[in-house]
């Protein structure tokens, strides 16, 4: 709202009025009501009314005329902010203020009085007072209303009576009430001034009293504060200014020493004489808490002395002790002590163990060292013979012998020079000159600093060069001259070491500095100080160990680029071998969503470039003053997860109005333009707020009945239809929610009993209560008749079946001692089993094994491997062969070929084709699986970019397949997407070393030992199954009798060699037998380069001449009704040692029978 009579140079704004909570723009076209008092405001999508004036929103006359709003004024003894028209009788002088100068004031004589002081005329006068005339009354807080008398501008009122007069809380000496004048007229108080109460008896001290800001007085004989000077018992005894106060003087301080009898004489004034009847004087110590009482004598008013006494602490580590002293007279009268003296009572032993420590205790405690006692006392306490039994420090050449080094610091150091090394001990010296020539470190004189230097207890010197060989030695020490009494020898040893550099992390950071710089290296904690330089910019030291350096980076002083890094420890110079970089200072795009709730944590995803330079990106709001600040994450180099910051650092509901921060912006190491970032309109709405569950806070529940939790602002009105991700736990139970504008619907879990509800949405987390979920199902009387019977009838039984389990028992225990003979036995026979077939396991390991090993493992090359995988079932692919074009155009397809060879080494190229193809309803399955493979051969030469490329790829299917709501195991379980089989040629190129030098061999051992294994028993030639199966959904459960075979064969290479025994069953069908047979004889060749079982034929040869191929079907075959059974070695009665050939199948009729072309029409089932 906007003044138009204001100053020449333009209109005035008065006062801003927010219209549309959600903020909406406001349009120019607005109108007033027919009379004037309301304007009609529109936005784009609604409309509202909105009065022309809220005076009644100023509540005290400076308020109202300060506003600067035309329409108001202040209506005096109506005391409200109004417009004229609305004020009654506003013609009358004073009855309507229109300027500041006009507000009504009041004063009051006495402004104060006593609280002993009761019903007392008071009179106030109004200040531009209206006509008065119809009554005032007088108002004293809540405690008392009075009339008033009124003449003209006067108003006389009665202070309250005693019973009305408040209490004037402790530790204070008055009380204000607000004192106010209420019209008869108007029935309203329209004036108001503060009244105070005092209490002088709350002083207990003279300088107190007197120099209070009310009319007090100090009774000296009776030592009590009043208001009536009469009161006092003598004339003389009335104080009423500090200088007649008796009080204490200062004097030298105070030092008493434990254990001696010494008086304490002091200065003072005024000090009055005890009369008649009153006791003398006394001083009061209190020494840790205890009090003691010592007689004192007052000389006459201005000295007084504490008699001959001696006081006692406990305690060694106090060395001097500052005592709480006061004079009292007549028991318990106090004399002032403005300067607060204090007794300082002090142990020359305390903390002086040390000769050196002794002698640098202050002068004034006159402490000295007893040499024959080694402890430090006062001299007439040390009762050593021999010269100079006590020394005493009077700076003429006294020195405490026997130094000792307790601790260095600093302990390694290059050979440069220029290390601080800190040295700690006893008697260290009384003065820098006795050690500044005297100290030796690894042979290398070491130059005390006489600014660091502690009398007696640290020395601190800067190393020389030394000398090339030296590698450590200890410290050595001379306090003033080099006798062994004073020379001083370090257990530690300090070493000489060469720091130097490899590498630092990261290489890179923003131009505007900021960035936590790790160097790390070998020795780099060793010396006293380092320095690190970035170019010519001083990189602020943080923290540093033995095997690294953490500075932080200053602004680059030369824009972008990389500077050269270096590294001084003490005077080493270490080599410049490392570079940092300046980079682009990160840039923030946009941001999503660009609203939060008041409490702030709901998520925001925030884009731009450079992101990932920022080691500990943060964003931040001011608000009202106070600044807050939330966590983000760095996702890559363009996107950064954030939590939006609170407004407040608590949580404040019912906030109906949406708010804009003062600043919004992100804390990006040492970037100082992104703290306030203006390209945003981010806003906040109000907290979600919610009712308690019930007014009991228990809500009783139904099982499987919703809970509905109703409140306000659960839904912002956010563009885009965004919502809140709210979570809701039922005990420790979640459950799903469906959220509407005012309630807030759970489906519970299947819980029984009192459980606590509560609710989470950002930073929201509010408990409305608890419910109880409680069945009603009630039993009826004929259910409990039922269940009694029932009962009944179930002991009865229980009875019998006790009286049966009896009688049985016995026969039970004779079978038990059967059973258990037989369970012994069969454990013998499985342990004996078990032995066998480990043996057996352990002998086949070992051929496998070495089979292998004079074999090796039979790998593909890498381009039949990577073939494979990226084209399967194709032998001859295009990619394989040279570009062969008809015609001339052979230059104009290589060209083309270059140029999107460029576009596919685009990365927004690639991903936008990628996409396109991708949303074409006619690429279809093979169409993806084929792009996927063409790119990835494409790059495999840019294997970085082509992972780059992937995980954006990756990144997109995992959030569509979010907003899908597709279960999260079903993604990349199925080729479905470009990217899934990028994915799975990334994983082959990338593996194929990995498999032929590592994990190839051992898994194709497993395969082998596994096979053999399950190959020593029955294997289901048509489902499968095995005896010997790790798969309990593949075993063999009925029990199958069977024999192991050994089945000689002729070597289909070379007849004339030895036969080829194998181990095959009888239980095996003839095809099984092939296999077998042909693993046994290609066991060094490759699979893919061996004859086929169903290309070969099973001879078993009786004799020379006789031979019979078997096969798995023929005239013999057994049919049972819809079913066949396979031949095996024992349907055709094969005995072990036969002799058996593979050969090629032959297209011959023998072993077919006649009937064999005429097909069965019964359906077979395997």
């Amino acid at each position: 709202q906007i003044r138009a009579d204001g100053p020449p140079q333009g209109g005035i704004q008065y006062e801003v009025v927010t219209v549309f909570k959600d903020g909406s723009p406001v349009l120019r076209d607005m109108a007033f009501s027919i009379d004037h008092k309301y304007l009609y405001v529109m936005a784009e999508r609604q409309v509202t009314r909105v009065p022309v004036e809220s005076c009644e929103q100023y509540t005290t006359c400076q308020e109202c005329l300060s506003s600067g709003d035309p329409h108001c004024g202040w209506c005096s003894l109506h005391h409200m902010c109004s417009p004229r028209d609305r004020c009654e009788r506003a013609e009358e002088p004073f009855r309507f203020a229109g300027s500041i100068s006009q507000c009504l004031s009041v004063a009051v004589q006495p402004s104060s009085i006593s609280v002993s002081e009761h019903s007392l005329p008071l009179s106030l006068w109004v200040k531009d007072a209206p006509d008065l005339s119809a009554g005032v009354s007088c108002l004293f807080g809540n405690l008392s209303e009075v009339e008033g008398q009124v003449s003209g501008s006067q108003v006389v009122c009665v202070s309250p009576a005693a019973k009305d007069v408040p209490a004037i809380p402790v530790d204070q000496d008055w009380f204000g009430v607000l004192l106010q004048l209420k019209s008869r007229e108007t029935g309203k108080t329209f004036v108001s001034t503060e009244f105070k109460f005092y209490n002088c008896s709350a002083h207990q001290l003279c300088l107190s009293c007197v120099n209070s800001a009310f009319r007090c007085h100090w009774c000296k004989y009776r030592n009590l504060c009043t208001h009536d000077p009469t009161t006092c018992s003598f004339q003389e005894g009335r104080i009423n200014v500090s200088e007649d106060c008796p009080q204490l003087f200062p004097t030298e301080e105070i030092l008493i020493p434990v254990g001696e009898v010494k008086p304490i004489t002091l200065k003072a004034r005024n000090l009055p004489q005890p009369q008649s009847g009153q006791r003398g004087y006394e001083c009061v110590l209190s020494i840790q808490g205890i009090i003691h009482r010592v007689p004192a004598l007052r000389f006459n008013s201005s000295s007084v002395q504490c008699q001959n006494s001696s006081y006692l602490y406990d305690g060694m580590d106090i060395s001097n002790l500052a005592v709480d002293f006061a004079v009292v007279w007549n028991g318990n009268f106090v004399i002032d002590n403005p300067e607060n003296l204090k007794v300082h009572l002090y142990k020359c032993a305390a903390q002086r163990e040390s000769c050196g420590l002794c002698l640098k205790a202050d002068p004034k405690f006159e402490c000295g060292w007893c040499r024959g006692e080694s402890r430090c006392t006062l001299r007439p306490h040390c009762g050593s013979p021999g010269p100079q039994p006590w020394l005493h420090w009077s700076g003429h050449n006294v020195k405490c012998s026997n130094p000792r080094i307790t601790e260095i610091l600093t302990v390694s150091g290059p050979p440069e020079g220029g290390t601080r090394v800190t040295i700690r001990g006893v008697n260290l010296g009384l003065d820098f000159s006795e050690i500044a020539q005297g100290v030796q470190v690894a042979g290398v004189q070491c130059t005390p600093l006489p600014e660091h230097y502690v009398v007696a207890e640290q020395i601190v010197c800067e190393m020389g060069q030394a000398l090339p060989g030296i590698s450590s030695g200890p410290v050595l020490l001379c306090i003033g001259e080099c006798k062994p009494e004073f020379t001083a020898k370090s257990a530690q040893q300090y070493m000489f070491v060469t720091p130097a550099v490899s590498f630092l992390s990261p290489s890179r950071g923003p131009e505007s500095g900021g960035t936590k710089v790790t160097i790390s290296g070998h020795y780099l904690g060793a010396g006293s100080r380092v320095s690190v330089l970035l170019g010519n910019q001083t990189c602020e030291f943080h923290e540093r160990s033995m095997n690294e350096i953490v500075c932080v980076s200053a602004p680059s002083a030369h824009g972008l680029g990389a500077v050269q890094v270096s590294v001084s420890v003490d005077r080493a110079q270490l080599e410049r071998t490392l570079l940092f970089e300046y980079i682009d200072d990160p840039k923030v795009q946009h941001i999503e969503p660009e609203w939060s709730i008041a409490s702030g944590h709901t998520p925001l995803t925030v884009t731009g470039t450079n992101l990932d330079v920022i080691q500990e990106p943060r964003i931040r709001v001011k608000y009202n003053g106070k600044e807050f600040v939330n966590v983000c994450k760095v996702v890559n180099a363009t996107a950064l997860a954030c939590l939006a910051p609170p407004l407040s650092a608590e949580y404040r509901p019912g906030l109906d109005a949406v708010e804009r921060p003062d600043e919004f912006g992100f804390i990006f190491n040492n970037v100082q333009s992104l703290l306030v970032y203006n390209d945003t309109k981010f806003i906040y709405y109000p907290n979600p707020t919610f009712e308690m569950l019930s007014s009991t806070g228990v809500l009783e529940q139904k099982p499987g009945s919703p809970i509905i939790l109703k409140g306000r602002n659960l839904c912002p009105p956010a563009p885009g239809g965004a919502k809140l991700n709210y979570t809701v736990l039922i005990g420790e139970t979640p459950c799903a929610v469906t959220v509407s504008e005012t309630q807030l619907l759970c489906e519970p879990p299947t819980l029984t009993g009192q459980h606590k509800v509560m609710v989470r949405v950002g930073g929201v987390t509010f408990s409305p209560g608890s419910v109880s979920i409680v069945s009603d199902s009630l039993l009826t009387l004929p259910a409990i008749v039922s269940i009694a019977a029932g009962g009944s009838l179930l002991l009865i039984i229980v009875i019998i079946v006790l009286i049966a389990y009896k009688r049985k028992s016995r026969e039970n225990d004779l079978t038990l001692k059967r059973l258990q003979m037989q369970m012994d036995n069969l454990e013998s026979r499985v342990a004996l089993e078990c032995k066998e077939a480990f043996a057996e396991l352990q002998t086949d390991i070992n051929e496998l094994t070495s089979d292998l090993d004079r074999s090796g493992i039979p790998y593909l090359d890498y381009r039949t491997y990577a073939m494979r995988v990226l084209f399967p079932g194709i032998e001859d692919h295009p990619v394989l062969r040279e570009l062969e074009v008809q015609g001339n155009g052979q230059q104009s397809v290589e060209k083309a070929l270059k140029l999107f060879a460029q576009l596919i080494n685009n990365k927004v190229f690639l991903l936008s084709f990628i996409r396109t193809l991708e949303s074409q309803r006619s690429f279809s399955m093979r169409d993806r699986g084929n792009v996927a493979s063409l790119i990835m051969t494409g790059l495999q030469g840019k294997l970085e970019y082509a992972t780059d490329v992937l995980k954006q790829l990756l990144s997109d299917l995992i959030e569509k397949n979010l907003e899908n709501k597709n279960h999260p195991k079903l993604l990349l379980r199925r080729t479905e997407s470009v990217a899934e089989k990028m994915l799975t040629n990334w994983f082959a190129f990338l593996l194929h070393r990995f498999l032929k030098e590592c994990a190839g061999e051992p898994l194709f051992m497993l395969y082998c030992a596994i096979k053999q294994q399950m190959e020593k028993g029955p294997i289901d030639a048509i489902t499968g199954e095995a005896r010997y199966s790790l798969s309990e959904d593949k075993l063999i459960r009925q029990q199958i009798e069977y024999k192991t075979l050994i089945l000689n064969c002729v070597n289909p290479d070379n007849e004339n060699s030895p036969e080829i025994p194998v181990k095959v069953l009888n239980c095996d069908t003839i095809t099984q037998v092939k296999e077998k047979i042909l693993d046994a004889v290609y066991k060094n060749v490759p699979y893919s380069q061996r004859p086929r079982a169903v290309d070969m034929d099973l001879e078993w040869r009786q004799g020379r001449i006789a031979r019979v191929v078997l096969q798995d079907e023929d005239i013999t075959t057994k049919i049972e009704g819809d079913w066949k059974r396979l031949n095996t070695l024992v349907h055709y009665q094969v005995s072990d040692r036969s002799v058996v050939a593979l050969v090629p199948k032959q297209t011959s009729s023998y072993n077919i029978p006649a009937s064999a072309s005429i097909s069965r029409t019964s359906i077979s089932r395997y």
